[in-house]
């Protein structure tokens, strides 16, 4: 079963704006076999170009039902079928926000007639609803009201059905054999008595399809999603003119690209980031460090539109090392400033992570609150008058003994001072990747040969391609330390 449904709405903004008016066709794969329509008052004023493009005023708003009161009918008639749309991003999204406000998480297959139509119906002038439907003879009445638009969606939804279905002939000599041959090629086989493979139904296998790339961006292939490695790497998203826009990395590039363009409903930003990526390049690195690594330095050296966030600092709060006047080596959380020369014991995600990462160690080392500048006093911390604290905090304990546990806690977290190799996979089987740290600072990392050995720390020196350090590459390297990775192992020197 499909649902196809349009939406009016207040404007393009799922965060900002709302539905002034949805319709519902229920179509079973033959034919309509339910339908629903109605104003939605949607608790604010209607724009005025919005009231000129669709003819929906705010008086004949004023007395109808607002979402809340039909969302259990929408829910109901949709439940278990395809929800189907001209551009479906648009309306799926709008809807998606209207149930999350009422604490539904509305979720639903989605498939994009514009997709669809360009695939089957190839070399039209143009793919919107209205040119669409003139082209090919389908009635449309009430255009920009939802009930009219939902209908002649329809309707062309119906011929998009017979045309995987029948080798048909469309108005203006359109050619439609190729993709039908497309669409048996990408059907999944079932079995003939022989025992033989034979491909599903053609409309089967179109619906399928569309239903699997309806929520790509709109200037993204299928065939370059379906050519993307499910391998380890870094990957750039590019726009029409070429430019790096996006830099990310994953242990599964296919899986994760996947996951970018999962509808997000959250911001007018996410959907024209979508609607900006026109191609996708990757490199594989065959080592998630590596990826992790190169990933930072990519952001950090191209700046990417939409990595703003990592531009200066992934992880923008930190833990941080300091002696007072009397010899007591203070630990304290504060933020990961890119002016800031200091650089942090370990950097953390948010000042709350670092605050909760410090109370663990106070806790676990018997560390003083108030040296640690978890409890703000002029007298004894907390700790010291339930007896967990020795009273550093009042001079009883001398800084000699307390250092010595402050040093613990640094030595459980930190790196420093140390030189180490990590050897792990290679972007073949026939070669692996060594990252260096010496003496505590990153150096780089290298591809080299599965035959090449080294038995002094001179010799990772001289094949690695050198990288700078910074708080963000000494984060990653201390996170990934914590865990064994398969295939990994790290060659500590002196």
């Amino acid at each position: 079963m499909y649902a196809i449904i349009d939406l009016e709405t207040t404007g393009g903004q799922p965060t900002q704006d709302r539905i002034t008016e949805i319709a519902i066709y229920i179509h079973d794969g033959e034919k309509i076999v339910d339908e629903y329509a109605t104003l939605l008052n949607p608790g604010r004023a209607i724009p005025p170009f919005i009231t000129q493009l669709t003819g929906i005023t705010n008086d004949m708003v004023s007395d109808a039902p607002k979402f809340h009161e039909v969302a259990r009918k929408v829910v109901e008639m949709t439940e278990g079928c395809v929800f189907v749309a001209h551009n479906v991003r648009f309306d799926y999204s709008f809807l998606k926000k209207e149930f999350a406000d009422l604490g539904y998480n509305y979720s639903r297959k989605t498939l994009c007639t514009v997709r669809l139509s360009r695939s089957l119906i190839p070399g039209q002038p143009s793919y919107s609803l209205g040119k669409l439907c003139q082209n090919i003879g389908i009635p449309l009445q009430g255009r920009h009201r939802a009930a009219g638009d939902a209908h002649a969606t329809a309707l062309l939804f119906g011929k998009l059905l017979k045309i995987t279905n029948e080798s048909e002939d469309l108005p203006h000599g359109a050619d439609t054999s190729h993709t039908l041959a497309r669409v048996d090629a990408l059907a999944p086989a079932g079995r003939r008595p022989d025992g033989t493979k034979a491909p599903k139904p053609k409309r089967v296998a179109a619906m399928q399809e569309a239903i699997r790339t309806a929520l790509l961006p709109p200037l993204v292939s299928p065939e370059l999603v379906a050519s993307l490695p499910q391998a380890t790497g870094v990957y750039y998203f590019h726009n029409e003119a070429g430019e790096v826009i996006y830099v990310g990395k994953s242990i599964n590039i296919y899986k994760r690209i996947q996951q970018h363009f999962a509808i997000d409903v959250k911001s007018r930003k996410s959907l024209e980031f979508k609607n900006s990526i026109a191609d996708i390049t990757w490199e594989l690195t065959g080592s998630e460090l590596v990826a992790l690594l190169y990933e930072s330095h990519l952001i950090k050296q191209m700046k990417p539109a939409y990595n703003r966030a990592q531009r200066r600092s992934v992880f923008p709060a930190g833990i941080y090392l300091r002696v007072d006047e009397q010899g007591y080596k203070r630990l304290a959380y504060g933020r990961a400033d890119a002016r800031n020369a200091e650089i942090p014991i370990i950097a953390l995600g948010n000042q709350y992570k670092a605050q909760g990462f410090l109370y663990h160690k106070v806790a676990k080392y018997n560390l003083c609150q108030k040296l640690c500048g978890l409890y703000k006093t002029t007298g004894p911390c907390f700790d010291y008058q339930v007896h967990r604290c020795l009273g550093a905090c009042v001079g009883q304990e001398p800084p000699e003994s307390y250092n010595l546990r402050v040093d613990e806690a640094i030595d459980s977290i930190s790196y420093e001072h140390e030189s180490f190799v990590v050897i792990g996979p290679g972007r073949t089987e026939l070669e692996k990747s060594i990252v260096l740290v010496e003496n505590g600072r990153y150096r780089g990392f290298a591809f080299v040969d599965e035959t090449f050995s080294a038995r002094k720390l001179a010799d990772f020196r001289d094949v690695i391609q050198p990288y700078a350090d910074n708080k963000d590459i000494q984060q990653i390297i201390r996170l990934h330390l914590r865990t064994k990775r398969k295939g990994e192992k790290v060659k500590v020197f002196g």
